[in-house]
């Protein structure tokens, strides 16, 4: 029997450099659930070291937990990369990370990048460069994350920096997007207007919080059978009755 599932599959932690320290697992878990949110996504810059976490917070909860991290192309696009599993996100998290820029965080002028448990204890403090663009063509990308079974949504394509339309100007040919993200500044209409490309991707719309207050502020919705990301991509395509309603 389908059900609609709210989700947000856009969310930061405190390993992101530009998030609130007080984004951890465990905070973020118990705001989904008072949001009365079905699905989230843990989204971090360009790595996935605090996803085991949210996972483990979400135990025993009717919260389901999708891994996934915000990778930067080398043409300074973002595009989210979603699993079912740690370990698949772990194995894109290696391939990102021999391709971060060399250097080592500035906590002063980024933030901080902090690694932490379930309850709240931190573990450690990564130093990569996590803030910044990789040498991974935007392809290879999208070719890597549907090699480890996942899903590739284009992250905030409204946003004059950071998204495919604001770096390139276009969806390149042969680019096998699954969906695209539209930020909580516009809709789905404006969308259409401005990127008639659009119209022939799923859209989704997610908070990308990188605040507490902000997660489950828009959501999408999804006709699905069960919260897992299989049931996701089958409601990109509308297929067997799945499908997505989206919500301001």
């Amino acid at each position: 029997m389908l059900q609609c599932y709210r989700a947000d599959l856009h969310i930061h932690t405190c390993l992101s450099p530009c998030a609130d320290l007080t984004m951890s697992p465990k905070r973020i878990v118990a705001k989904a659930e008072e949001m009365k949110l079905d699905i989230i996504a843990v989204c971090d810059h360009n790595s996935a070291e605090n996803v085991r976490a949210t996972f483990n917070a979400a135990k025993g909860k009717d919260l389901a937990v999708l891994a996934g991290m915000e990778v930067a192309s080398s043409e300074e696009v973002h595009m989210i990369a979603l699993f079912d599993t740690v370990d698949a996100v772990l194995t894109m998290q290696k391939l990102v990370y021999k391709a971060l820029m060399p250097g080592e965080n500035n906590e002063e002028l980024f933030g901080q990048q902090i690694v932490v448990n379930e309850f709240d204890e931190v573990e450690a403090y990564n130093n990569r460069l996590l803030i910044s663009a990789t040498t991974l063509p935007l392809a290879e990308i999208v070719k890597q994350i549907h090699l480890n079974s996942g899903l590739v949504i284009a992250s905030h394509i409204d946003r004059e920096t950071y998204s495919i339309f604001g770096q390139l100007g276009f969806i390149p040919d042969g680019l096998n997007i699954d969906a695209l993200e539209i930020s909580p500044n516009t809709t789905r209409a404006q969308v259409n207007i401005k990127f008639p490309a659009t119209a022939r991707y799923p859209l989704v719309t997610s908070s990308d919080a990188h605040f507490l207050e902000d997660i489950g502020k828009v959501t999408t919705s999804f006709l699905l059978a069960q919260p897992t990301l299989s049931e996701i991509k089958m409601a990109f395509s509308k297929r067997d009755g799945r499908n997505i309603i989206m919500e301001a």
